[in-house]
């Protein structure tokens, strides 16, 4: 609700208070530094590791869990439960979330010509950091989280020009190249084995506020290729297994599964053929 100010004295007062309210919650920016440091245990590729021995990683896990739980209950927005379960539930899945993190560096290794070791893929690309924080972000989301899993995802964002809500729901092997301008919309769905390239947005037909609730985006069917600067749009539309995107296409419509969909750009009109 807007608040209006009856002199100076009452707006100074209105900013003291909005001060005391968040000043003893964690920034962003360690928020974004405790996934980050998540990231560095499971790869240690992405930093020169002081791990010596288990009790060495079963220390940092320890480090990492208290910090957790610190960022949540000084963030005063988490009220689900218990910040410790939901710290207790969160790390019994990192074996899980690291497990599909391999997937997605194995897409991106087998699917990019230009990669040359998994190691590579880890360190340097945006696309394997994006789908890496995405993947933290969903699992504290999907534990009812407020907040923090979008500042997550937008750090991510901030960094890689990869917008991934953490709402969405993503499968295994998810392969995003270069990457830059990808959108994927809250209520997105994507399956398996399904590679985009940048500038790709799987997004809403409608950005009215009553539909919050409601599915808005797409869904992409397992082993789906979609090329640089397409557009999908709907929570009704879903692309068929095994179809490929052409580049720049706009489809607000479902696709069957084995199809290419590409922009005739003589005819300004989209063609179809099975790709069987």
């Amino acid at each position: 609700m807007k608040e209006h100010f009856t002199n100076k004295q009452h707006f100074f007062e209105h900013l003291l208070k909005k001060q005391q309210e968040v000043m003893e919650m964690p920034s962003n920016k360690r928020i974004a530094s405790w996934a980050m440091n998540i990231l560095e245990i499971l790869f240690p590729e992405q930093k020169s590791s002081d791990f010596e021995t288990i009790s060495d990683i079963e220390s940092a896990f320890e480090k990492s869990k208290s910090e957790l739980e610190h960022i949540l209950r000084n963030s005063k927005i988490c009220e689900c439960c218990s910040h410790k379960v939901v710290v207790d539930k969160f790390f019994e899945q990192i074996p899980s979330l690291y497990e599909s993190m391999q997937t997605d560096a194995d897409a991106i290794l087998e699917g990019d010509p230009a990669a040359k070791s998994l190691k590579e893929v880890i360190r340097t690309y945006p696309g394997f950091l994006a789908i890496s924080i995405y993947r933290i972000a969903n699992q504290l989301y999907k534990l009812d989280v407020p907040l923090i899993p979008r500042i997550l995802t937008e750090h991510a964002h901030s960094i890689t020009g990869i917008d991934i809500h953490p709402g969405a729901t993503i499968g295994n092997y998810l392969s995003i190249d270069h990457g830059t301008g990808v959108v994927i919309g809250e209520t997105t769905i994507i399956g398996n084995h399904v590679k985009l390239y940048q500038g790709v947005t799987l997004g809403a037909l409608s950005v009215e506020k009553v539909l919050a609730n409601t599915k808005r985006h797409p869904t992409i069917e397992d082993h789906v290729i979609i090329y640089s600067n397409a557009t999908i749009l709907g929570g009704e539309t879903v692309i068929g297994h095994n179809t490929i995107i052409g580049g720049n296409v706009w489809i607000t419509s479902s696709i069957a599964p084995y199809m290419t969909i590409y922009h005739q750009a003589n005819t300004k009109t989209i063609e179809t053929q099975t790709t069987i």
